[in-house]
């Protein structure tokens, strides 16, 4: 009979060396050494992707350890998906500041206000700084609704314990997503729901939530649509969800999308606008100074061999329709994050968009 070979089996040499090759991929990718790429892989099976994002998790909880001393690394508790309660013994960054603590005039305070802005969690250098700059235009221009995307778990934490006067609505959980956050005094939550996109290969859904202010009924929703030239179709197709659910809404509630779309002018051309949608930048005179929300020529946190200018990030509005019913119009639009901070780079590598709306 003849005898059993193990020639099947890896020697090991063999699994030495794959994993001597693990480690040091692992360590080119993660810009450590072989023996932390050792440490982690060891503890997630040899298993490269469930190692990496052990590795970068715990990189950006060191990010914000400033922001949180008492993380003892137990463990985690399933967060939630709005945050009703601020944490206890929190210095809300974004409380108004004095010059802007007196009572406004009775238009200033009939107008709603937002924030749009990709903060480029993903980016975790000077991230504790950027996320304060953030705060800091909170403060500035207090709007009464913050629309963001490409938030990671560590960014979220920072702004619940730091924006305490905002509601934060979150669109995920893992990796990366969108969120919302609502100023309290101003904005009344009612519900909120995640849309998913069937066919998204990144990630990306719809974050909606209905809301009042000052008695009119909203709908607020945020997206951070497919990226990259490549793929334009499914960024058609995303956008088609986008515009059927403003076109659907009660003709009493007032409509406001904003977000990174990454579209270019002939997809929005191939997909159309319903006829009750508007585009706040066209609708406001396609003014040149708040255009381009990417730009690598002013914007230099990014490293690129090309000059790129676009307006990926939009702002969509479809007013209440119905009589009777307080119809809002949009009357203001600027570029936010234009100075750079103490670190020398800028909040994001996108400049935020903001916007106001007044009672017609």
């Amino acid at each position: 009979m003849a005898s059993t070979s193990g020639s099947d089996k890896p020697s090991v040499s063999d699994v030495e060396k794959d994993r001597a090759r693990l480690c040091d991929e692992f360590a080119v990718i993660a810009g450590t050494d072989s023996a932390v790429a050792q440490c982690y892989l060891a503890e997630n099976d040899w298993e490269t992707e469930r190692a990496l994002n052990s590795f970068f998790e715990a990189d950006m909880e060191r990010v914000f350890a400033e922001d949180f001393p008492e993380n003892d690394g137990s463990p985690k508790a399933k967060r939630q998906k709005v945050q009703e309660k601020p944490p206890e013994d929190c210095i809300d960054l974004t409380r108004d500041s004095p010059a802007s603590a007196q009572k406004p005039s009775e238009e200033d305070d009939s107008k709603l206000s937002l924030i749009s802005w990709n903060v480029d969690g993903l980016d975790t250098d000077n991230l504790a700084e950027r996320a304060r700059g953030l705060c800091s235009y909170l403060v500035l221009y207090t709007p009464d609704v913050v629309f963001l995307q490409e938030l990671i778990p560590p960014y979220v934490q920072y702004l619940k314990k730091r924006a305490v006067s905002y509601l934060i609505i979150e669109g995920g959980e893992e990796a990366y997503f969108t969120g919302m956050m609502l100023k309290k005094s101003r904005v009344k939550f009612l519900e909120s729901e995640i849309v998913t996109y069937p066919t998204t290969q990144m990630m990306r859904n719809l974050l909606v939530a209905q809301a009042t202010f000052k008695g009119q009924k909203l709908c607020l929703m945020t997206s951070h649509l497919e990226s990259c030239k490549a793929h334009a179709n499914e960024r058609m197709k995303q956008l088609q969800v986008v515009m059927q659910r403003m076109k659907d809404a009660p003709d009493e509630v007032t409509v406001l999308f904003g977000g990174d779309t990454n579209l270019r002018d002939t997809e929005v051309a191939k997909v159309g606008l319903p006829s009750t949608v508007c585009d706040v930048w066209e609708r406001l005179g396609k003014q040149e100074h708040c255009r381009y929300t990417w730009d690598t020529k002013a914007n230099s946190n990014k490293t690129l061999p090309y000059v790129s200018r676009c307006r990926f990030d939009r702002i969509y509005f479809r007013p209440a329709t119905k009589e009777g019913v307080p119809h809002l119009a949009p009357d203001h639009m600027a570029l936010v994050g234009l100075e750079k901070l103490d670190c020398g780079r800028y909040t994001s590598d996108h400049w935020g968009i903001y916007c106001s709306f007044t009672a017609e």
